[in-house]
């Protein structure tokens, strides 16, 4: 059987830098809901969406981080960027864009005397782009949807 994609196979880009992650996730809220006539399902409206993640970072990898934000003068100047997280194998392939994530750092430190593990550091991140997500390049919004926006 072939190697199956996991988490060692993924490489994040954030914007032009490729940083190692401890662990990441990128979440969709979808709030499309179904129509109803007099109570019963009559089809369905569109409804708002947001994309937000977290990523943590090893002090190496939260060091390039903090390269950058004092290259912007501060984490809050740090202009948003496009997230790219790619995964290869002989067998699948699997490409999520996030645009426009703005971060933020939310669990600075966590020190434990204990030790046997690297120091961790959490950067939440909201997508603020309406390029929004892309999977595999097909846009998780209707063309329309963002027509006019900028």
């Amino acid at each position: 059987m072939s190697a199956r994609i996991g988490g060692k196979n993924f490489d994040v880009n954030l914007g032009d830098s490729l940083i190692h992650v401890q662990t990441c996730t990128l979440d969709i809220t979808d709030n499309t809901a179904v129509a109803q006539s007099r109570g019963v399902p009559n089809g369905h409206v569109d409804g708002d969406v947001a994309a937000g993640g977290e990523m943590e970072f090893d002090t190496v990898n939260f060091n390039l981080l903090i390269d950058a934000a004092r290259a912007a003068g501060s984490f809050r100047a740090l202009e948003p960027f496009d997230i790219v997280f790619f995964a290869k194998t002989p067998v699948d392939e699997l490409r999520v864009e996030a645009f426009g994530c703005k971060l933020r750092v939310s669990s600075l430190l966590n020190i434990d005397t204990k030790g046997g593990e690297t120091s961790k550091h959490k950067v939440p991140f909201d997508v603020t782009s309406p390029d929004f997500v892309h999977i595999n390049g097909v846009p998780y919004l209707d063309a329309t949807e963002i027509e006019g926006l900028s």
